[in-house]
């Protein structure tokens, strides 16, 4: 065998070498965009899955309350109104808005406790109110989690080669859970 052969030999090698390292890559990255993506999807299962929770909680809450406040109608029209907006909405955004709307009737129905004394003694609502607070952490939690799954995403996405490597996975940027507009506001305490 010549010394050329050998060469050409070495050099193709090298070369073929080179592109299953390459082909490895792509591959890695490709799978790193769907990874990223199904994370996202995965998260957001896990925010609704909370707010369907919550969403359970809150007819046993309504119904407890109900008692004492019957002339508080319009609030539980409201608490209404906004349930089945969840259940109706579409897609990640409208689910977004109304769990959003939700929380501030949710606020005021828990500050009917302030009006009726003796609904803040009753062991029903105070078990109610426990764990619609403890579903209320969970949320906020997982809302951070979905975040997290966001950010990495939408980092990747950004990046010179995540650009290219999520098009061609058919990934794009998802949308950040953000704090409904009335919550922002820092909450004014009274003595």
């Amino acid at each position: 065998m010549s010394k050329q052969l050998k060469s050409i030999l070495v050099m193709l090698g090298i070369l073929i070498l080179i592109g299953f390292m390459a082909f490895g890559w792509v591959i890695k990255e490709y799978n790193r965009a769907i990874t990223l993506d199904e994370n996202v999807k995965n998260r957001w299962a896990q925010v609704e899955n909370q707010l369907k929770r919550r969403y359970d909680l809150i007819p046993n809450l309504v119904a407890t309350v109900k008692g004492y406040a019957s002339h508080e109608k319009e609030l539980f029209e409201n608490i209404a109104a906004a349930r089945t907006k969840y259940f109706q909405a579409q897609g990640v955004e409208n689910k977004v808005a109304a769990a959003n709307q939700l929380e501030g009737v949710l606020s005021r129905l828990l500050m009917l406790q302030e009006q009726y004394p003796q609904l803040k003694a009753n062991e029903s609502f105070l078990k109610l109110q426990d764990s619609l607070e403890g579903t209320e952490n969970r949320i906020a939690v997982e809302r951070k989690r979905y975040n997290d799954a966001v950010r990495q995403l939408n980092t990747y996405t950004r990046t010179f080669f995540g650009r290219f490597f999520s098009r061609l996975a058919g990934v794009h940027e998802a949308k950040y859970y953000e704090v409904p507009t009335g919550e922002k506001a820092v909450p004014k305490v009274k003595f």
